[in-house]
């Protein structure tokens, strides 16, 4: 199997291709920041649409070398209350450059720029009463100046459709060029996955994409707002960043940023079960690069972490006083809530148990597993809820077939972007992978099909029903699933349409269909267990520490699969 490692600006051209028909001209330029970073320059892809006059709107799809000239043979004429928005094709990080040519006055010409993650929001007027539309965390909406024969950049957000209003009084004003600024890791995506059904690769490339996005200077929960580091929420897309990208610095360092800044006697973000999300993450990152220096660096933490989590126990039940939260649907249902946190408690302790142990403090490893084992005992009732059964069934404290009845009769209607991982991960546990499959194609499916080039903070599946596409102006009856979808914190359109959380079928992907499983510590043994569901074929890469392994599998016409894999030296495959 031939395998080439795409860069981001192969990626966004070729996503853009897909979603817009029309491929961007971009241009890479070095940003002088963290080495780490570049910018992308991008040409818009689509005028959406222009109000009162603006001439020559389409020139600005033009290629535009990065250079004004005293004789721009072509521009765009805005005239008094002359509007643009313009479609990048695909959501970035970054902000707007807006090239002004030699004609008119020489005085700064004054716009209005408002970026947005929807039409509806490019659209929309933070100054307007009762609005959802926002500037929180990123400033997406305010006046600019734009200099005479010269270049102005502006905008840190998360975007993918701008709108430029001028604002001037009198004279006309040429443009030569409105291009976006995308910053960026510039990283290789060493992961790959392709099966014969191409929109679940789309799907595994946007949760990839996703989370790129969101590796910032710390990995992100969203790039418009939620430009935080928020522990819990980060589970998904440490999966994610392994699965695709390797072991990435970004992710300790963001690990020891909310550790830094909180004690072990504090819950991170105020919330208990990001700590045991911590405990859990710091587990995973030493059983994938077996790292016992960085292991080491967070024991003393870890054992007051773990003590912590001890001391909030009734015995065989979890009683945390504060913080306690599993997800936002899930906020305003004690039981289900109680059912979460005792599955995680049992899942922390236990990675605290076995991580003490690679340690060597056995006084530690044996307090953990007897506070473990004592939870065991006790099995919260699940409600009928998907989240509860899921995170039950995952810790194997409910038959997984019983969560799995659960799941598959909620359907995509109880799902959730971030909650929606774990769903599959019981799915998985129960044998169902193809109706997991089915449950990804319809769930995060159905936000590429209202337009989503990176996935959403939250989906309700009910609104879609009657929902018009993100990159349209929304028609007279249809449902906005934008400005008027959210719940709880995510309202309207302060709703992130770029979070990290929503990436989980990525990493799901790899690990059952193409079946990759590290054995042991630090990716030394694998096991390669695929799981096709009613897929003819899959193929696709994962890095590890010694390099990427790349397998094949095909279906044989008695159901039976064939594999094709080869290892870097240095691992050994297992049953």
């Amino acid at each position: 199997m031939r395998q080439v490692f795409v860069t981001f600006a192969a990626l966004i051209a070729a996503a853009m291709v897909s979603s817009c028909g029309s491929k961007p001209t971009t241009t890479v330029a070095d940003t002088g920041n963290h080495p780490e970073f570049t910018t992308e320059f991008l040409t818009p892809t689509r005028v959406v649409l222009t109000k009162g006059t603006v001439n020559g709107a389409d020139e600005l799809m033009r290629p535009y070398p990065g250079q004004v000239s005293t004789s721009e043979p072509v521009v765009t004429v805005f005239a008094k209350g002359g509007s643009v928005l313009l479609d990048f094709g695909k959501e970035i990080q970054g902000g707007i450059q807006i090239v002004r040519s030699i004609a008119g006055s020489k005085q700064p010409a004054r716009f209005r720029l408002c970026l947005g993650e929807s039409v509806s929001e490019a659209l929309s007027d933070v100054r307007e009463p009762g609005t959802t539309a926002t500037n929180e965390h990123s400033v997406r909406d305010f006046e600019i100046s734009v200099p005479w024969l010269g270049a102005a950049e502006y905008g840190n957000s998360g975007f993918r459709f701008a709108r430029l209003d001028y604002l001037g009084d009198d004279d006309d004003v040429s443009i030569v060029s409105i291009r976006a600024m995308a910053k960026y890791r510039d990283i290789p995506y060493l992961g790959s996955f392709k099966c014969d059904d191409e929109r679940l690769n789309q799907i595994w490339q946007t949760g990839a994409y996703t989370v790129h996005l969101n590796m910032q200077e710390y990995l992100w929960d969203g790039i418009k707002r939620d430009r935080l580091v928020w522990i819990g929420d980060m589970h998904p897309e440490v999966m994610t960043v392994g699965t695709v990208f390797g072991d990435q610095q970004v992710v300790r360092k963001s690990l020891d940023y909310v550790k830094e800044g909180t004690p072990a006697n504090v819950w991170m973000n105020g919330i208990c079960s990001y700590s045991l999300w911590w405990i859990i993450i710091q587990h995973h990152l030493y059983q994938w690069y077996g790292d016992m220096d960085y292991l080491k660096a967070q024991s003393d933490y870890l054992d007051k972490l773990l003590n912590n989590v001890i001391a909030n126990l009734d015995g065989s039940k979890e009683a945390y006083k504060a913080g306690r939260f599993i997800d936002w649907p899930s906020n305003d249902q004690p039981a289900v809530i109680h059912a979460g946190l005792q599955a995680l408690s049992v899942r922390a302790l236990e990675a605290g148990a076995e991580m003490a142990g690679w340690m060597n403090d056995e006084s530690l490893r044996e307090k953990c597993s007897k506070a473990a084992a004592e939870l065991r005992k006790y099995v919260p009732d699940n409600v009928g809820n998907s989240q509860a059964a899921a995170l039950l069934a995952i810790e194997g404290m409910l038959d997984a077939e019983e969560a799995s009845k659960i799941i598959l009769a909620n359907g995509p209607e109880k799902f959730t972007s971030f909650m929606g991982y774990y769903l599959l991960e019981a799915l998985a546990k129960g044998g169902h992978y193809a109706e997991a499959m089915d449950l990804i194609s319809k769930y995060w499916g159905r936000m590429l099909d209202l337009g989503a080039t990176t996935f959403w903070e939250d989906f309700n599946y009910e609104d879609a029903k009657n929902a018009a596409r993100i990159d349209e102006v929304v028609p007279e009856g249809k449902f906005d699933i934008h400005a008027d979808g959210g719940a709880w914190c995510y309202v309207g359109l302060r709703h992130s349409f770029c979070h990290g959380w929503a990436s989980g079928p990525t990493t799901w992907l790899s690990r059952h269909v193409l079946g990759i499983e590290p054995v042991g510590i630090g990716f030394r043994e694998v096991r390669i267990e695929p799981h096709l569901g009613d897929l003819q074929w899959a193929e696709g890469t994962f890095p590890t520490p010694y390099g990427v392994i790349k397998v094949s599998h095909k279906k044989n016409a008695d159901g039976s699969v064939s594999s094709d894999v080869t290892l870097p030296k240095g691992i050994k495959q297992v049953k």
